[in-house]
């Protein structure tokens, strides 16, 4: 099981009708329909059911989906698992797991949900949040667990990393230097996707826009998003750009030409490449052609 290249997961809150419809135009690669911290206590039964209703709707626009279900001290919801595990949903999002072992009750809860719908053993992703200073400090681990397609290592201002940290936010990031690292070394070690964000001033697009650059910089492949608004820049941050693609393509074509020529290196734009150098170029224009 491996996740598609993906730069933007935009949360929604999942007792918002209105929101989840208009959510299917907000040009985000992939939704994450919330039941957790944007709902209510008192209205978590009706999101669920609202979620469940709108699956295969969103399914039919052509959208990717993801949920985000619940969890006690003790363990995640499994009636949230039994109402939106079902074909058309590509993963689950955990929020707080403890450590490894909670990752792995997470996956074999999904196993069961899937048994009891009927849905194929090992269809849906799972992709935890790490919140906690045992899940960071577990972040390989639990990126090796076989369901895990990716691992977060998101922050915000005051929220829980902050708190599980006891860190002081700076629009920098220089707090999360190194917990970000952490997190792609991790996810790249497993053969995983690396997940960063988030940015909760969603008004201020020229700070999403520099802290975006910051973990794209770090080897973050997407990130998570708050509002509609932030998509557009998010997409923008996590796409090779023509100009990009050109050099790439030039870079390639350089190389070809001395090889040729019985060269294994060349002068291109005034540096140095060979053989390694062009395996990135065909890595990044292989990522623009996923994003056409």
């Amino acid at each position: 099981m491996a996740l598609k290249p993906t730069r933007s997961f935009m949360f929604v809150p999942g007792n918002k009708e209105s929101m989840i419809e208009k959510s299917a135009k907000a040009g985000a690669d992939a939704l994450i329909l919330d039941l957790e911290d944007s709902v209510p206590h008192a209205e978590k039964a009706a999101a669920r059911d609202l979620v469940a209703s709108k699956i295969d709707w969103l399914v039919e626009q052509g959208q990717r989906l993801y949920v985000r279900i619940n969890r006690s001290p003790h363990l995640y919801d499994l009636d949230d698992l039994l109402a939106v595990v079902r074909p058309g949903v590509e993963g689950i999002y955990i929020s707080k797991p403890n450590g490894y072992e909670d990752v792995v009750t997470a996956s074999s809860m999904i196993s069961e949900a899937e048994w009891r719908n009927g849905v194929a053993l090992g269809s849906l992703g799972l992709i935890p949040l790490l919140e906690t200073a045992k899940a960071l400090q577990d972040a390989y681990e639990i990126a090796c667990v076989p369901r895990v397609t990716a691992i977060v290592g998101a922050t915000a201002k005051n929220a829980d990393v902050a708190r599980a940290l006891n860190t002081v936010w700076s629009p920098e990031g220089r707090e999360t230097l190194y917990l970000k690292s952490r997190i792609v070394m991790a996810a790249r070690a497993a053969g995983k996707r690396p997940i960063g964000g988030v940015w909760q001033q969603v008004r201020d697009l020229d700070g999403l826009r520099a802290s975006s650059l910051n973990d794209r910089a770090l080897g973050m492949d997407g990130e998570l998003a708050l509002h509609p608004s932030n998509v557009p820049v998010i997409n923008e941050v996590y796409s090779p750009s023509q100009e990009d693609v050109a050099y790439y393509r030039g870079m390639i074509a350089a190389l070809e030409e001395a090889q040729a020529n019985g060269r294994a290196s060349v002068i291109y734009d005034g540096e140095h490449i060979d053989i390694a150098h062009v395996k990135t170029a065909h890595d990044i224009i292989a990522l623009a052609e996923a994003f056409d």
